[in-house]
């Protein structure tokens, strides 16, 4: 009778893991179709007549870029070289030392000759104490600030203290920006006055060539594990949130770069503490919007803004997706009355219920399907067609999504030049749902358990 009971239990496990592979895979192939044409649209448009009218016009408005650092030796001077050098007519760069153990600090006052400076703040959003606010003698408009540690949400709530401009960009310590990024964003915001966030592409610089704080040219990585990274980003970006963005109810826009209203963010008081800072900042802002029957938009620009240190061995990997997912599992938790909310619209009864059911759970439904797969197999009750469904949903029909994904990259936008690194991305998509996705859902599926966990765990930088 107890053996009837586990049968019955895991053909449902089946049956659910089923719905969910198709639900899964429809979504993206839909998301992907959404995407071609925004993606066309944006590479066969006159983007640089329209950033020469922007810039040389009053039509612009100012941006502070906030850096929130911790133990960043590795990266800061280059990541802070590659802001000074963007191509916008008025902007400060403000770093915030969090508190850094290492040399972060020391670094960046030789490197920049800053000199300490009494600086009025004013506080709007409570953060940790401020041990000295510093000027580069060599770059007006660089701020560098020093602070007892509070974590990233707290660094960025000082930066928007001391920030003077209307617009903020917050961006990682580790990344590089285009020099045309913010001015891209910039079109955004005066195209559109109800805009306000806007996102855009993150790019992993592994494997790329850098000179003088710049990806000059771009290449696979050639590990593996930093590889499957570059169709993942691909996926997630290009498809994924250029779609959510076409259907009005983008609700990410990656802490690596992203350009908010100031005044919006004031009102909801800031970052809150939290491991998703960026995910829960933004429903936020939608949230407050909703609230106050504030006309609103959120865009995404598909084209690559910034390029970031990607995780290049298995623990530092590891480690940020476990965060990630407790991250988005703390955020759905916290803003759950929107969730099926009508008063929210898309973003209340699409969106949210799409990161809940289709992106929290799916670790969890996974597992449990596999589970059930095994379960069957040693009973005997698993028959050929059934597997050979599960094969076709789970691996064929995703590896066709990462080459959808993928051809993206390589048609349209031209990133990849050369046949070698094309054919080898095409091998790593039939592999990624092998070896590369199975680990990360295990990960995940453990973060579920341990999502109250705030703990963010080292990731390995190389310098660059």
């Amino acid at each position: 009778m107890i053996i009837e009971y586990i049968i019955y239990f895991f053909l449902f496990i089946q049956l659910l893991y089923l719905f969910f592979l198709l639900l899964t895979n429809l979504s993206t192939t839909l998301f992907i179709v959404l995407s071609l044409r925004r993606v066309m649209d944006y590479f066969f448009s006159s983007v640089d007549v329209l950033t020469h009218k922007i810039i040389n016009s009053n039509n612009y408005r100012p941006v502070s870029i906030l850096v929130p650092a911790y133990n960043e030796e590795k990266t800061i001077i280059t990541s802070v070289h590659s802001f000074l050098r963007l191509h916008f007519p008025e902007y400060e760069v403000i770093v915030i030392n969090d508190g850094s153990t290492d040399t972060t600090m020391e670094l960046l006052i030789k490197e920049f000759e800053l000199f300490i400076n009494a600086k009025p703040i004013k506080m709007q959003i409570p953060h940790q104490e401020i041990r000295g606010v510093y000027l580069s003698a060599r770059h007006p408009n660089l701020i560098v600030v020093d602070k007892e540690n509070g974590g990233k949400a707290d660094a960025l709530n000082c930066g928007i203290n001391i920030s003077r401009y209307p617009l903020f960009c917050s961006v990682d310590a580790d990344t590089m920006l285009e020099h045309d990024a913010i001015i891209k964003s910039i079109i955004t915001f005066s195209e559109d006055r109800r805009v306000i966030a806007v996102g855009g592409k993150v790019g992993i610089m592994n494997g790329c060539e850098i000179k003088n704080s710049k990806v000059v040219a771009k290449h696979v990585p050639k590990t593996q594990i930093e590889a499957f990274q570059v169709i993942e980003y691909t996926r997630g970006f290009l498809a994924g949130r250029t779609a959510w963005e076409q259907m009005g109810a983008l609700l990410i826009i990656s802490g690596a770069f992203g350009i908010f209203r100031k005044d919006i963010v004031l009102k909801i008081n800031g970052y809150r503490h939290t491991i998703g800072e960026d995910f829960d900042l933004l429903i936020r802002m939608h949230r407050y919007s909703f609230d106050n029957k504030i006309g609103h938009n959120v865009r995404f620009i598909p084209d690559t803004m910034c390029w970031t240190q990607a995780p290049n061995d298995y623990g530092s990997l590891l480690k940020q997706r476990n965060r990630w997912h407790r991250g988005l599992l703390e955020t759905l938790h916290y803003n759950r009355d929107m969730i099926f909310n009508p008063r929210y619209k898309k973003v209340g009864m699409l969106a949210l219920p799409y990161f809940l059911i289709v992106e929290a759970f799916s670790p969890l439904i996974t597992i449990l399907g596999i589970v059930s797969i095994i379960v069957f197999y040693l009973y005997g009750l698993l028959n050929k067609d059934a597997i050979m469904i599960f094969f076709l949903l789970e691996f064929v029909w995703g590896t066709l999504l990462n080459i959808g994904s993928l051809s993206l990259e390589f048609f349209v936008k031209h990133r990849f030049k050369s046949l070698k690194e094309i054919y080898m991305l095409l091998l790593l998509s039939f592999l990624e749902p092998f070896l590369y996705r199975p680990l990360l859902k295990v990960e995940s599926f453990l973060a579920t358990f341990n999502f109250w966990d705030s703990t963010w765990g080292e990731i390995k930088r190389k310098s660059i």
